[in-house]
């Protein structure tokens, strides 16, 4: 479509002069992706055959990800959990690997992007045992093993992904912490300690890749009963749920909705957060 304009009288029998009209108003489009979607990104969750880090997996995996799910024991456990995810129509693949060891951890990236592609989306959420008892009865090699896995791990899984991850200016790594940290709950402290490590080490991090967008964040839950918890002493839940705040208990699902949100795009802008899921347990 043009617009017509007439030069001046005094060159009126000129031809008239046509110039481009202006583009219609854009309209909002009507294919945007929904809300929170990873279409497109590569996720990797480690410890992903249960608990927590299966409903992490299931739910970023609903969001559009291709999600790389992670076991070290348990392989029956962990073809059943991948198995449950295909059928809830995610896509992904089930990776091996001991994400404690550096060379572990090296083939494991290696493996993935090979399969999958580079992983935009990490999600550091293995854990070991975590045996309560007054420190007169825990040794180093306990400690040790939980700094392992909770900054240890945390930083040789970011030592491989990271590259990608600057070279788009686009991340995100999900640290899973815990509530204990803020709580300071007793006859605890190798767990708490180690716990507390990588929420310092997940706001260092945010700091120090903002400026590649990369965000680094930190998801605390409450004591969210999993298959580690089957044989809890009832008066133990009891007594936990009774101090909840909603009265209620909180599902796997609740962590792997948050840990979605900040995984997408609707996140871009928040950063070494630590966001607690666990009811109102720690309001300040």
């Amino acid at each position: 479509m043009t617009t017509t304009i007439h030069k001046s009288e005094a060159r009126s029998l000129e031809k008239p002069v046509t110039v481009p009209a202006p583009p219609p108003k854009a309209e909002p489009s009507s294919e945007l992706p929904p809300p929170f979607s990873l279409k497109g990104r590569v996720a990797l969750v480690t410890g992903s055959s249960k608990g927590l880090g299966k409903a992490t997996a299931i739910a970023l995996g609903r969001s559009g990800a291709k999600v790389a799910l992670n076991y070290r024991n348990g392989k029956e456990q962990a073809e059943a959990t991948f198995s449950e995810f295909k059928a809830r129509g995610g896509q992904g693949a089930l990776f091996r690997a001991d994400v404690t060891d550096a060379d572990s951890v090296a083939a494991l990236a290696k493996e993935v992007e090979s399969k999958l592609g580079p992983i935009d989306v990490l999600v550091v959420n293995a854990t070991p045992a975590q045996p309560q008892k007054p420190i007169e009865l825990y040794d180093w090699e306990l400690y040790q093993q939980m700094l392992d896995f909770f900054v240890k791990s945390p930083f040789l899984l970011a030592r491989q992904v990271l590259p990608h991850m600057k070279q788009q200016r686009w991340g995100r790594v999900v640290n899973i912490g815990s509530e204990v940290f803020r709580r300071g709950v007793p006859n605890f402290s190798a767990y708490v300690a180690a716990k507390g490590a990588q929420a310092g080490w997940t706001r260092s991090m945010a700091s120090e890749l903002a400026p590649w967008q990369i965000t680094v964040n930190i998801v605390s839950p409450g004591w969210i009963p999993v298959e580690r918890h089957a044989n809890d002493p009832q008066e133990q839940k009891d007594a936990y749920l009774a101090l909840v705040p909603m009265k209620r208990w909180g599902v796997p699902l609740d962590v792997g909705g948050l840990v979605t949100f900040l995984a997408s795009d609707e996140a871009s802008f928040i950063t070494g957060q630590d966001v607690a899921v666990n009811g109102g347990m720690t309001v300040c």
